[in-house]
């Protein structure tokens, strides 16, 4: 759906393009260079404060993908973006992205959240714990009724198995599993840390290790396409 809708769009002679990076680095990579596009670095979890909120109606489309389970990962930020995305588009502009829906990578989030849970309590983890993965009702909730001015147009969750790269169970666990690591390292130390990231690494070899070969993780996307009315 994101490819489909963003070669249409680009289809256009003459396209405009603002694209959004979260850091300075970022805007240097291969796939974000163009000399016609324009590069804004900000914080997206923050969108409705910053400049670009004072702009009106002026995209025809936006476009995100696998970003927002990070911005939407505080509840006081999700109405407020969706509602800066309505107000930057024109009358019937399209949104559309992709997204981790409700399940995804449930085996690597509960083996994190119970190896840490254990070492620093439950409450404490699910504060660090940096993700929103929400599911169809929930989205269409939250664009039609909580923030309005939406017609979501398709919604759907996708299983989608995906086998682990060069760096394993392991490279998963330390990089997307970081913050939870950090924060038994924060108050246990780096010892304990290290034998949490062990502890993690171990316990999902039970589950994401296939008998036909690879690890494979438990990847949901929920894609979105929503029309501003």
């Amino acid at each position: 759906m994101i490819q489909s809708a963003r070669k249409h769009a680009l289809a256009h002679p003459n396209p405009a393009i603002t694209k959004i990076c979260t850091f300075e680095g970022m805007a240097s990579l291969p796939i974000l260079k163009s000399p016609t596009d324009n590069i804004l670095v900000l914080d997206a979890t923050v969108l409705s404060t910053t400049h670009i909120a004072t702009q009106r109606e002026i995209y025809t489309k936006i476009f995100s993908n696998a970003a927002l389970h990070w911005i939407l990962r505080s509840p006081a930020s999700r109405a407020p973006i969706f509602k800066t995305l309505h107000t930057l588009l024109q009358p019937a502009g399209t949104m559309v992205f992709e997204m981790g829906g409700m399940g995804n990578v449930a085996e690597m989030r509960t083996a994190l959240l119970s190896c840490v849970g254990r070492r620093i309590g439950i409450e404490k983890t699910r504060e660090v714990d940096p993700w929103f993965f929400p599911d169809e009702v929930w989205m269409r909730w939250m664009l039609e009724e909580e923030v309005g001015g939406w017609k979501v147009e398709r919604c759907e969750r996708e299983y989608r198995p995906t086998r682990a790269d060069d760096g394993g169970v392991e490279g998963w666990v330390r990089l997307m599993g970081k913050q939870f690591l950090d924060a038994v390292g924060k108050e246990k130390g780096k010892g304990e840390r290290e034998e949490c990231a062990k502890e993690v690494v171990e316990v999902l070899k039970t589950v994401t290790t296939s008998p036909g070969g690879g690890d494979w993780f438990g990847y949901v996307r929920l894609r979105v396409l929503a029309k501003k009315i």
